[in-house]
């Protein structure tokens, strides 16, 4: 679904939108009438409520161990059971949250921002830089992506802005072609070519003709770039180059358990869960959207 409705964002015709019209608004109006895209809001909302609250409700520290509950299953002491070192798995996965989504959204706030911006520019200026950065883009997507990312964070370590910055960079270059795309639809429409004949400077047309048009789609290319970024994140962690140990992390802690997997699965149960639920609401969220601006998984738009 994520890949046709990414497919689909590249050949969307876009509306010029009327002066006075909330685009925003608009897409919340459309997100109301799905009640998939309601379920997904509000499991992408718990999530985020959860990790941070986490701090004020965990019940144990996450780094303590408790020699006398080693693979302690699920009971009313521990309600997610232990790990095989005795700490609690459900203080774990709460505060485990907090650094996947605290990564993941600066990161993808990061590569929306600077690739769309980048990819309405290229659209608008066109010419031999256009092509210039074009030809890049498509080397660097044609690399394998986790590769990449392990060599960034070979290279510059696996501190938290390092990671944020390195998501950020390599996911934003996918969305440079996905704002391209959905700006030249209307680069040479009569409202863009009207602030150009008065005058506008090219940064004004940027910004106030060009850039509230290409909103909506990035809104949604925002959504497809959060649920891939968690699960690249928590393959960096998983592969021990994510968060140090022993921070809290649900990649770090799959890995860890995964040798008790047959001796205790709700330590590795746990983290998998809440990693699912959390892609899960956000697909179902940047489908609703995908529908709530005229996108729908054929690559059609509803007119």
């Amino acid at each position: 679904m994520l890949t046709a409705i990414s497919i689909s964002l590249t050949a969307t015709k876009q509306v010029a939108k009327q002066p006075g019209q909330s685009p925003l608004w608009d897409i919340w109006l459309g997100l109301r009438r799905s009640p998939s895209g309601m379920v997904g809001l509000c499991i992408v909302l718990l999530h985020i409520c959860l990790a941070v609250a986490a701090p004020y409700v965990v019940p144990y520290d996450p780094v303590e161990f408790d020699t006398d509950a080693i693979r302690a299953a699920p009971s009313a002491e521990h309600l997610f059971g232990t790990d095989k070192l005795g700490r609690d798995v459900l203080t774990r996965t709460l505060l485990g949250g907090r650094i996947a989504l605290l990564v993941t959204i600066v990161g993808t706030g990061l590569a929306i921002t600077w690739g769309g911006l980048l990819g309405i520019t290229l659209a608008y200026v066109a010419g031999i830089v256009d092509e210039l950065v074009m030809r890049l883009v498509d080397a660097i997507l044609a690399l394998p992506r986790l590769l990449i990312l392990l060599l960034i964070a070979s290279l510059f370590g696996t501190d938290t802005g390092v990671l944020i910055l390195g998501l950020g960079f390599l996911f934003g270059v996918a969305v440079i072609r996905i704002a391209r795309a959905t700006t030249l639809d209307f680069v040479a429409r009569d409202f863009v070519l009207a602030a150009y004949a008065m005058g506008a400077p090219r940064r004004t047309i940027i910004f106030r003709e060009l850039l509230p048009n290409a909103l909506d789609i990035l809104l949604v290319e925002g959504a497809l770039r959060w649920s891939w970024m968690l699960l690249a994140f928590s393959a960096l962690s998983f592969l021990g180059f994510g968060v140090a140990p022993p921070t809290p992390d649900w990649g770090l802690m799959i890995a860890n358990s995964r040798d008790i997997l047959a001796l205790a699965p709700w330590a590795t149960f746990f983290p998998i869960a809440a990693i699912s639920t959390l892609i899960i609401g956000v697909n179902l969220l940047a489908g609703a959207l995908a529908k709530a601006i005229g996108l729908d998984r054929g690559g059609g738009v509803r007119v």
